[in-house]
């Protein structure tokens, strides 16, 4: 009656074995470490870099306790701070200002639970410590650029339909456009309307006074700046992952504000230094005369033009490209880059240009063909050399950069560093905050003994009031909190301060679902049942009652996983999974227990379950 089939009991086994060797990790710690990475997008951590770093390591007479590289970063493991400080120095001196050297933190699980994919779980910024930044996207700034081209929209528009205009003048939140009578008035609204469908029109037809009034609608508006915001996001999540951190919260608050919180951080002028960093994308004609590409590279630079290097995307290219100071075109009309395949499946990367840029491409292409034109990464006032195609034809608004051998990574890296360029508005940090690793390490002790005590108070009732199957309510406890710890490392998600609360209650849910399954029995007992019976009926009774309470909580955290945010996701993430958790450890694992203690009695006349009180009445009768 009350037995598991075997295969029963050997998936709770693996199950627990499972959730064992994934909560391991986290018994390890971390240690400190230094992380190596290119300063700007276009410099990668190559072979040579990585043999610098250590050559310098040697020389200092610093020995790391791991080297670990990555697609473009280099770590290494220390075994103290005071190694990991005198190494920071020694690899800063010996790569440079292009590459980044920064502080972080490594974990330090063992090659094989690695291996088999444990990790430690992710701890937000309240439990690990790191900087917290506020940042003000400049919406006037975003406002007033969109402006510029939309005056420059309208002039070439104008000017293609061959209708006079006189001024055309961006003033606070408009662009006006000066006119002579009443039909070009007439003429510039039709132009201007078929363009700019996104543009509300003002007709202003007084003696002497013939204008257009052109403004954002103000849906128009509204997506502007939710794409300045969304595209400052991109480019920030592009730069933070250059110091390397594991988890980091880059989301909008509000209308036109982020937050970027970087758990683990120690270096915050570092940090703050690659996020507030500005980067524009220019198009630049390149020189292919030989004698003076060589003449440059042996010092002798023509007036007008500069050496710049390449960014080093590109295999088998020159060191560097003769270019013409005088910027076409800069990044802001650049509305796509995206690798693609051609017809004969070789890796081209397709380009996308606004209508300005377009109408100025196409002049300059039309004027250049046959020569050589480049698209340069400037950043900190220094520029590098993306990629220098020829131009073969007149190009417009879409056109494909192709040929050369270009492989799929390449193509990749060129269409990644053309999009990740540049913010869409400059920004700045109206709030900063820092936790200290020794404030965060206090938080985690705080949270750790306050649910290690309420673990043990739990347990010393349960075993108190009901015997030998409060001792299985605890185990069942027990390993729910396995499970939930299990799945927190293995899934990745961040633990908060919020997430331990969760953890906490979850905790007091699942010692409920025991005295529930535990006062049935004892009812089923009281009932005069047999013992047999009694575990039976109190097991099934309970399920019920258990599910549709659980299933009404976790409706309840489902909402505030999708509706919340921050720390209410957080908690609403660990709470959904400790529900899931403690159902199974509290249904399936301690039944598991109690059919291995009973089940197999044949003759069982008693349970271990407490004082089964029996009312007076059910005793005379």
């Amino acid at each position: 009656m009350n037995r598991y089939p075997l295969w029963k009991y050997l998936l709770i086994a693996a199950s627990l074995l499972a959730a064992l060797l994934y909560t391991l990790p986290n018994l390890f710690g971390e240690s400190p470490a230094v992380q190596v990475s290119g300063a700007n997008a276009a410099t990668k951590v190559d072979e040579a870099a990585r043999e610098r770093a250590i050559g310098a390591l040697k020389g200092a007479g610093l020995r790391p306790d791991g080297v670990f590289a990555e697609a473009n970063s280099l770590k290494l493991r220390f075994k103290d701070t005071e190694t990991q400080l005198k190494a920071k120095d020694a690899i800063q001196g010996a790569l440079g200002e292009n590459y980044i050297v920064a502080l972080n933190l490594l974990p330090q699980t063992p090659a094989w639970l690695a291996a088999i994919g444990g990790k430690p779980m992710f701890l937000g910024l309240d439990l690990r410590g790191g900087v917290h930044f506020l940042l003000e996207v400049d919406m006037k700034a975003a406002l007033d650029k969109q402006l510029e081209k939309v005056a420059g929209d309208i002039r070439r528009e104008l000017r293609d339909q061959k209708v006079r205009y006189g001024r055309v003048v961006r003033e606070r939140d408009s662009v006006s456009v000066q006119l002579r009578d009443q039909a070009t008035l007439t003429a510039t609204v039709r132009a201007i309307g078929r363009v700019l469908p996104d543009m509300a029109l003002q007709q202003i037809a007084r003696e002497g006074d013939y204008r257009v009034v052109v403004r954002f609608k103000p849906e128009a508006q509204v997506k502007l700046k939710n794409d300045a915001v969304a595209q400052n996001i991109t480019t920030l999540h592009n730069r933070v992952n250059e110091l390397g951190v594991a988890e980091p919260v880059i989301q909008q608050q509000g209308e036109g504000r982020i937050v970027v919180q970087l758990p683990g951080v120690q270096d915050t002028a570092k940090a703050k230094d690659i996020l507030g960093r500005t980067a524009t994308l220019e198009v630049r004609m390149a020189d292919d005369d030989q004698a003076r590409i060589q003449a440059a590279f042996n010092g002798d630079v023509p007036a007008g033009y500069e050496l710049v290097p390449m960014a080093g995307v590109r295999s088998g290219m020159p060191p560097a490209v003769l270019l013409k100071k005088e910027v076409e075109l800069t990044g802001d009309n650049i509305t796509k880059a995206e690798p693609t395949y051609d017809q004969n499946n070789n890796p081209i990367i397709s380009m996308g240009l606004d209508a300005t840029g377009a109408s100025i491409f196409r002049t300059l292409t039309r004027e250049n063909i046959g020569k050589s034109m480049a698209i340069v990464l400037v950043e900190k006032g220094k520029g590098q050399v993306i990629t220098a195609p020829r131009i073969n034809a007149e190009l417009g608004g879409s056109f494909v950069i192709e040929g050369g051998g270009m492989t799929v990574q390449e193509a990749n890296d060129i269409s990644l560093l053309v999009r990740a360029g540049s913010l869409a508005a400059p920004m700045n940090i109206i709030e900063e905050r820092t936790i200290g690793p020794s404030l965060g390490r206090e938080n985690i002790e705080k949270g750790f003994y306050s649910t290690l005590y309420g673990f043990i108070a739990i347990a010393i009732f349960m075993v108190l009031y009901y015997r030998l199957f409060g001792v299985v309510s605890t185990v069942a406890l027990g390993a729910n909190l396995l499970f939930l710890l299990a799945l927190l490392s293995a899934i990745g998600i961040t633990l908060t301060l919020p997430g331990i609360a969760a953890i906490a209650l979850t905790l007091g849910m699942a010692i409920d679902s025991n005295v529930l399954i535990n006062e049935r029995v004892r009812e089923e007992l009281r009932n005069g049942m047999s013992p047999q019976m009694s575990i039976q009926n109190g097991y099934s009774h309970a399920f019920a009652t258990i599910l549709d309470s659980n299933i009404t909580t976790l409706i309840a955290g489902i909402a505030l996983l999708v509706f919340g945010s921050g720390a209410v996701r957080g908690f609403a993430v660990v709470h959904c999974l400790g529900i899931l958790t403690s159902m199974y450890s509290a249904v399936f694992v301690s039944r598991g227990i109690v059919n291995l203690i009973y089940g197999y009695r044949r003759r069982l006349s008693t349970l271990s379950i407490g004082q089964v009180w029996v009312p007076q009445q059910q005793k005379q009768a």
